[in-house]
């Protein structure tokens, strides 16, 4: 039991909960307090419930996610980095993150209980944020609760860096920012899409090569909603390559030769990179900078694309 100190009256709950119990993130939190987990004078309070001091948390806390149930699988890790705090990884084109319907195993979560059993005591195995499956490229991941607790709050402080590769069909004039309400698509739940209103949806990015029907384009995630690229990309007219959700049908410009048509009707997946990860140590708070090459598929489109 807890009780919340009388010089945070007027704030959040969800903010009191998170300065009171330091070890978890003020996302956990909110989970648990609207699952009820966590009751305030014995009653339930949603997250935005205004404090007032006196109050007694009882915190009833059970295992959500059931890391601990799923089975340790070997499966190959690229780690670019890792400490005792935290791991970084290249994810691979087919490797999902985490287990859901329809599957429960081969995933990253699986491969992660693999390399460290510990793992399983923090929530996601550890994963502070994820790739779609056939996106490639670098995540984080936790290896203890405190650096699980402080890298989840950079992410929500937007502290994060992601830079992304993206190839996208079309030649595009210059950069920009794409800013909009984002949401589930209402006619497909599979989709996400851009709404009249719903979260805030922000993409900065950048020309990185102009190609003659297509462009490579360096895409910064300014928040991180779920398809946020590929969706925003679709919005404006230049559809990542070899998306399958949201590019529509395959795309065979006039003017590209028959090798370049012959390699794009074999592309099978969204050419999307996360390139570079750019945050603070969440123990020593030393500024860091990961990058991952492009895979060799990606690579060789481009090569292709530079020949046509």
């Amino acid at each position: 039991m807890h009780e919340i100190p009388a010089d945070y009256c007027g704030a959040r709950l969800d903010v009191a909960l998170a300065k009171l119990l330091p070890q978890f993130s003020r996302t956990q939190l909110s989970l648990w307090l609207t699952q009820g987990q966590i009751t305030i004078n014995g009653i339930v309070q949603k997250p935005n419930y205004k404090v007032h001091g006196g109050e007694s948390i009882i915190c009833n806390i059970i295992e959500t996610n059931r890391v601990h149930e799923l089975c340790a699988e070997e499966i190959p890790l690229d780690i670019i980095f890792e400490d005792p705090e935290l791991i970084i990884i290249n994810k691979p084109a087919g490797l999902i993150v985490h287990p859901g319907a329809g599957n429960p195993s081969h995933t990253l979560v699986n491969a992660l209980l693999h390399h460290d059993k510990t793992l399983a005591q923090l929530p996601r195995a550890g994963i502070i944020h994820r790739l779609d499956k056939d996106t490639t490229g670098l995540l984080i991941i936790a290896k203890t609760l405190t650096a699980h607790t402080n890298l989840i709050r950079q992410m929500q402080d937007h502290t994060i860096k992601r830079h992304y590769l993206a190839l996208v069909y079309g030649k595009l004039v210059a950069g920009g920012t794409i800013d909009t309400e984002y949401g589930r698509d209402p006619r497909n739940r599979l989709k996400m899409a851009v709404r009249s209103q719903g979260r805030q949806a922000i993409t900065h990015y950048t020309i990185s090569k102009r190609y003659s029907e297509f462009t490579l384009l360096d895409v910064y995630l300014i928040t991180g909603r779920t398809h946020q690229i590929r969706v925003h990309m679709a919005h404006i007219g230049h559809p990542i390559v070899g998306d399958p959700l949201y590019g529509g049908r395959a795309r065979y410009p006039a003017n590209i030769t028959s090798t370049l048509r012959e390699t794009l009707s074999h592309w099978q997946r969204q050419a999307l990179h996360a390139h570079t990860l750019s945050f603070n140590h969440p123990i020593t708070q030393k500024p860091m900078s990961v990058t991952a090459k492009c895979p060799e598929d990606l690579q060789q489109l481009l090569m292709e694309i530079e020949r046509s």
